[in-house]
């Protein structure tokens, strides 16, 4: 989208050659990509929550004290023209602090008002830079 500077797309060949390095090359690779970052974008689809690297990246960026924010990407189409159905929200399985507080209740995660793609597309591109801005904030309070 270029709404965030410096983020380059990951093609489907580079993530099978980095997955056949096993779980310490996917960790080694998801920690250097993380490296440096204040905030960590978790693009949520309907088969996001609870997926084993995304988990990994939510723990990853909580505990390295990083901004966090989630935004719903159901209304944009895939390759074949369809949008899915909403994902459940990858937050909702985590606690943190004494209390277990919930990090879905911390974390905001955003789902674009609109049904055509491209208006998801644009409010998505036009946000994201503050969300990320808020997520920010956001876990600096905590």
């Amino acid at each position: 989208m270029g709404a965030i500077e410096g983020q380059r797309i990951l093609s489907s060949n580079e993530w099978e050659t980095i997955k056949q390095g096993g779980d310490t090359a996917i960790k080694k690779w998801i920690d250097e990509q993380m490296a440096g970052k204040s905030c960590n974008v978790v693009l949520i689809g309907s088969g996001t929550a609870g997926r084993k690297w995304v988990d990994y990246e939510i723990g990853k960026a909580w505990n390295d004290k990083k901004g966090l924010v989630g935004v719903y990407i159901h209304g944009l189409k895939n390759l074949g023209g369809e949008q899915a159905n909403k994902g459940a929200n990858p937050f909702a399985g985590f606690t943190v602090g004494e209390q277990k507080k919930a990090l879905s209740s911390i974390v905001k995660a955003y789902d674009p008002p609109y049904t055509s793609s491209k208006s998801v597309y644009d409010h998505i591109k036009s946000n994201l830079a503050n969300w990320v801005e808020e997520a920010i904030e956001i876990r600096n309070r905590y």
